[in-house]
């Protein structure tokens, strides 16, 4: 299952730690982050709980980026 999250982050570094923070968060298959679009499309593992497993990449995120939002 893929997914699409508005989000909010202040430079193209920035997004790309947010990609690497969510590529290693367990249940996400794969992860991109677009600083043009201010989008994050995230395709999750199978059978995995998207809104779970959501709530761990935002943590993650904030750990690297702690001005970021995802809205979830």
């Amino acid at each position: 299952m893929k997914k699409s999250y508005k989000i909010d982050v202040d430079c193209a570094n920035c997004a790309n730690q947010m990609e690497d923070a969510a590529k290693k968060t367990a249940g996400v298959k794969d992860c991109s982050v677009s600083f043009m679009t201010l989008k994050m499309k995230v395709e999750f593992s199978e059978g995995a709980d998207a809104a779970a497993v959501m709530q761990e990449v935002y943590k993650n995120c904030k750990k690297v980026e702690p001005d970021c939002e995802i809205y979830l």
